[in-house]
């Protein structure tokens, strides 16, 4: 069992989840109640659109799944493997992030669908940023698999296995962030409309700043 946490995860894994949260909530409330930071809702929509809606929204809807896949390709290609290291380019992806999400605001302001797609590339991106933690995939961008090793966690607890209250800490941080950073974008999107996108937005790009200059301070002091 892991049992050193740097506390740069924690204090991360709760920020962006406050992002897709955020992201999230905009994109039920601007884009015909599509969810944006994962792809069970919108593939749900696009099965009972092939049905029930006409083919240009199941095209568009084949174009945001597309988007998430290329955005989450982008993070493969550049982060080998699952585990937490300082050393990897979360930086470097967590700009792309940034900007991703702010070309989305100028083209969903301009009335243009293809914020749509790059917002879902936004969330694709982050959600390939999977870490593992005591043997667990840790994601930010939704709750299903969170809530589920939270319950394998109590099942095994009852069972008699020590329960590992610091990865539960971590999931919990996740959970809270992402229901806060949903009241947020539900908050600033009555009030601001897309451009509430500017917010996470300018949170990865902080993140990303305070990431790199962790990493040199980290490198400076093992150097002496």
């Amino acid at each position: 069992m892991i049992t050193k946490l740097p506390r740069w995860v924690e204090y991360g894994s709760f920020i962006l989840a406050m992002v897709a949260g955020l992201i999230n909530s905009v994109g039920l409330l601007g884009f015909k109640h599509q969810s944006i930071s994962h792809l069970s809702g919108t593939a749900t929509l696009l099965g009972t659109g092939i049905v029930n809606s006409s083919v240009n929204d199941g095209v568009h809807l084949v174009f945001i799944l597309l988007s998430f896949v290329v955005g989450a390709a982008i993070s493969g290609y550049f982060v080998r493997g699952g585990a937490l290291q300082l050393g990897r380019n979360y930086s470097g992806l967590l700009y792309l992030e940034a900007l991703f999400l702010f070309s989305a605001v100028y083209f969903l302001t301009k009335g243009s669908i293809n914020g749509h797609y790059l917002a879902s590339a936004a969330c694709g991106l982050q959600n390939a940023l999977a870490t593992t933690y005591s043997g667990a995939v840790v994601r930010t961008t939704h709750l299903t698999g969170i809530f589920t090793d939270l319950g394998i966690m109590l099942g095994a607890q009852i069972r008699g296995e020590e329960f590992d209250r610091r990865k539960a800490l971590l999931f919990i941080l996740i959970i809270t962030g992402f229901i806060f950073g949903a009241a947020v974008g539900a908050y600033l999107f009555n009030t601001l409309s897309f451009q509430a996108l500017f917010v996470p937005a300018s949170i990865c790009l902080l993140l990303a700043l305070s990431y790199s200059a962790y990493k040199a301070k980290v490198r400076h002091s093992n150097a002496h």
